[in-house]
């Protein structure tokens, strides 16, 4: 094994919000699940993600990552008898905004997580996919050599019209090789909900796909403060934080109200982290999504998260094998 070149490569993580809230319809029952179904997709239109998908893309304009990790890029259907499907597919069309600024990415990898599909009090049917993925530029000199996609074993269960339903969540990983130079990264978002199940998520991801030699970055909604027992799972782990090394100030990232419309930003915390370790120096950090100029033309704040941004250098081994050999 032999010292190769320095690796420069750029990432963004970024919860760009599913659009609505769900939490009228935990503990509903059979007879108010219609009306709560329509108030979530009223407000889910109110947030208007083929607007904010245009706000996003000008912030990823800006910085042009290499690699992008997406939580809650999520797709929405209303179902209409006798008419047909309305889909919103938040990767196609954040895909295709980009597209539209010269801007040309494609999915690397992506883990799907809770599905469910409730009638309205219209007379349609909701369905509802929860998506996390990774995205690469296609200019990139990136190939990506290996990919894994798993849903986490450890999650919530909460009533929803008189039935259990799991709040399924999971991560993705992709191996990516530039020559002979490898590195992974994951994106994931983990319970918010219960300390507990989140624990329990963040140490499969470290038992599992972080649980390598290779330069490794993770990326996500980790819904966990830096003083958090999750967070510290993390460090201990052998991750650094690279807001910590080289970000500015607090660097909040949660929450702007659900509708997107309050007046001055809320971000008030920092759950949104991109980590590292095995042989990664970051160089810079930035907040996105996060100031009054980012906004759209309606006032809707491009997502109820701020995103990051980083560039980080890395001198990655050839140990002379076309695959990387890892413990996953």
């Amino acid at each position: 094994m032999h010292s190769g070149d320095k690796l420069e490569v750029s990432f963004l993580t970024w919860n760009i919000y599913l659009g609505s809230d769900f939490t009228p319809l935990i503990n509903a029952t059979p007879e108010q699940i219609p009306e709560r179904v329509t108030q979530s997709f009223r407000l889910f239109l109110a947030t208007n993600f083929p607007v904010r998908a245009k706000a996003i893309a000008k912030e990823i304009e800006a910085k042009k990552p290499d690699l992008i990790g997406l939580q809650e890029a999520v797709r929405w259907e209303l179902i209409i008898p006798a008419f047909g499907t309305v889909t919103y597919d938040f990767i196609e069309i954040l895909l295709e905004e980009l597209e539209k600024r010269g801007l040309d990415y494609k999915v690397a990898a992506k883990n799907e997580g809770l599905e469910r599909e409730l009638p309205d009090s219209n007379g349609n049917l909701v369905r509802f996919l929860d998506r996390d993925a990774i995205l690469v530029r296609k200019d990139s000199d990136f190939k990506i050599i290996r990919r894994q996609e798993a849903n986490f074993q450890t999650n919530l269960i909460v009533p929803i019209g008189g039935q259990p339903v799991t709040i399924l969540r999971g991560w993705s990983s992709i191996d990516v090789k530039q020559d002979r130079h490898v590195f992974r990264m994951i994106n994931t978002h983990l319970e918010p909900a219960v300390e507990a199940i989140r624990n329990a998520q963040a140490n499969e991801m470290i038992q599992g796909p972080a649980n390598t030699q290779l330069p490794v970055i993770i990326t996500g909604d980790l819904n966990a403060t830096p003083n958090s027992t999750t967070y510290h799972l993390f460090i201990h782990a052998g991750f650094q934080d690279v807001w910590n090394q080289v970000g500015e100030g607090p660097g909040f990232t949660a929450h702007q109200n659900p509708d997107l419309l309050n007046a001055a930003s809320l971000l008030n915390r920092r759950i949104d982290y991109i980590l590292f370790k095995n042989g990664w120096k970051p160089i810079e950090a930035e907040r996105i999504g996060e100031s009054q100029k980012d906004r759209t033309k309606t006032g809707l704040w491009p997502s109820d998260h701020a995103g990051v941004s980083a560039r980080l250098k890395v001198t990655i081994y050839d140990d002379g094998e076309d695959n990387p050999s890892c413990s996953t």
